[in-house]
């Protein structure tokens, strides 16, 4: 199946020196919610622009929904929805007029049905006379995204979507974003946010110093890089760690009440076992344990920061 956007070598370079993206290549499926996360100035809004028309790439190709962005650049930009991360509107236009302009924008007919369509999904209804500024920020932020599925794109970018919002409107978001997917709109979202991009994803990518780290599914990454600890409450406080034990690389808690172990989820599962098996030999006993995964924001971490 074709990917609906397919990059291939894409480089960004500028007369300084400075080399923004390096022979990226990545290809994203029809219908998917996709993160892509990286650090400032790693490059994503770089790549974002490049995609959506507005800066031209140095060298390589890129096509949206089969088209390319150079040879055919009105249809690709056409089948492209983006929703900038600044509020950036007429104030003084209610919002009817705002929504329909953009459609206009892109030389589409007026359709009245389509944008009461789209404002209804919105929730924006009831508000459609109603000045932009007079709206709230979470309102403001539902016209933007209005605004770019006006010309009813199959591809919709959302960059820092929740950027500067509060958690309940945050989350109210992501309930609106996993609406457009279930209407087939293929969703690529930049976020600071690690939460939002482990809720929310069905893919992560991250890039890094203008390069493609890695592009996984969100599960599998998770399992794949995802380390565990286990945290065993002890019936007794130790002084320290029993030197039959230093195999296992343990942590004592500053109270002596607790061992920490940390381990792959995939390869360390038999040492659990005799990890138990060899503190009952010794004689200490626990009264509990539990266990904990690194998070997606761990696993982010941990690449950007491998060397190039």
């Amino acid at each position: 199946m074709q990917p609906i956007i397919d990059i291939r070598g894409l480089c960004q370079s500028y007369e300084s020196g400075f080399v923004a993206l390096r022979d990226v290549d990545l290809q994203i499926r029809a219908g998917e919610i996709f993160a892509l996360l990286g650090p400032n100035g790693a490059g994503k809004t770089t790549l974002i622009s490049i995609v959506c028309g507005i800066v031209n790439a140095t060298s390589g190709t890129v096509l949206a929904d089969g088209h390319d962005i150079r040879g055919a650049w009105r249809a690709a930009r056409s089948a492209i929805g983006l929703v900038p991360q600044e509020i950036a509107t007429d104030s003084f236009e209610s919002v009817w007029a705002t929504v329909s302009f953009s459609r206009g924008l892109f030389g589409k007919p007026p359709d009245p049905k389509h944008i009461e369509k789209v404002l209804r999904e919105l929730s924006l209804w009831d508000k459609k006379d109603a000045r932009i500024r007079t709206l709230s920020g979470g309102m403001k932020r539902r016209v933007m995204i209005a605004k770019a599925l006006s010309h009813e794109p199959r591809i919709l970018f959302l960059d820092e979507p929740t950027a500067g919002v509060d958690v309940e409107l945050r989350r109210e978001m992501w309930g609106l974003v996993r609406g457009l997917q279930a209407t087939g709109v293929t969703i690529i979202l930049t976020t600071h946010y690690i939460e939002e991009a482990e809720e929310m994803a069905e893919r992560i990518g991250i890039i890094n110093k203008g390069r493609i780290v890695l592009v996984e599914e969100k599960s599998r990454l998770m399992r794949q890089l995802g380390k565990k600890q286990l945290t065993l409450h002890l019936q007794q406080p130790l002084q320290a760690i029993p030197a039959a034990l230093a195999a296992y690389e343990l942590e004592l808690g500053a109270d002596g009440q607790d061992l920490v172990f940390s381990f792959d989820a995939k390869q360390d599962r038999p040492r659990i076992a005799d990890l138990l098996r060899e503190l009952a030999a010794l004689g200490i006993g626990f009264k509990d344990l539990q266990t904990a995964q690194s998070s997606l924001e761990d696993i982010f971490v941990n690449l950007v920061h491998q060397p190039a």
